[in-house]
């Protein structure tokens, strides 16, 4: 679905957990200039916390437990079902702890976007800070991509790089880059709000203009 010309951007979020993501979309939707709309907040856990920052700001949850479908495919069904029911123009994944099926990736190719906690293509899956100080990194950082098939795998969109300081452990680090994911995903979010970003064989493009494949920097 193309996003309205007259009408914000509606995005639908997922979410496993505290939702700090999540409200830094919250706050940026709420601007007076903001492009988008979060118009549902759905979670496969229903006691993830962020579910409680949506009902806070008024917009409608959903909780959909993984645990009470058979397979993977059954949950992800019932999931883009309920996603579609709002109608999104873009699905955000902000801390969605699943690995989706290739069915899901297709059914939102090309809007559908992902943050992860590493500077892909390095470190994709989990455990990514402490990955980053095992092998001696001197930086670490937060990567926006489309979502396609592979795990963490898609067309990057842009990066936020955050040097490893001298007695980093992984909280210490996570605690820095998250700082930085919360100012990258806004942008990224209001990028493809405003048509401006856009994914095209297999390619993330930004006003016509080709990505790199490290994506765009952030300063």
């Amino acid at each position: 679905m193309i996003a309205r010309d007259h009408a914000p951007c509606r995005v639908v979020v997922l979410i496993s957990g505290s939702g700090s993501n999540l409200q830094s979309l919250i706050d940026a939707s709420s601007q007076p200039d903001a492009r988008f709309k979060i118009a549902a907040v759905l979670s496969n856990k229903p006691d993830a916390f962020g579910l409680t920052r949506a009902r806070n700001a008024g917009i409608v949850t959903q909780s959909i437990s993984h645990t009470a479908f058979g397979s993977r495919e059954q949950f992800d069904n019932s999931l883009a079902d309920a996603i579609d029911q709002h109608q999104p123009d873009l699905v955000v994944l902000a801390g969605f702890m699943r690995i989706l099926t290739p069915g899901f990736t297709a059914r939102f190719s090309g809007r559908m976007l992902n943050i992860h906690p590493s500077l892909l293509p390095k470190y994709p899956g989990l455990n990514t800070h402490q990955r980053a100080l095992d092998a001696g990194d001197t930086e670490a950082g937060a990567t926006i991509h489309f979502v396609t098939a592979d795990l963490d795998g898609g067309p990057p969109v842009i990066q936020a790089r955050v040097p490893i300081k001298p007695g980093d452990n992984a909280a210490s680090l996570a605690k820095r880059v998250l700082e930085r994911e919360h100012q990258i995903y806004p942008l990224a979010v209001s990028w493809f709000a405003e048509k401006r970003l856009r994914m095209h064989d297999q390619h993330a493009w930004l006003d016509n203009d080709l990505i790199p494949i490290d994506g765009i920097p952030f300063n």
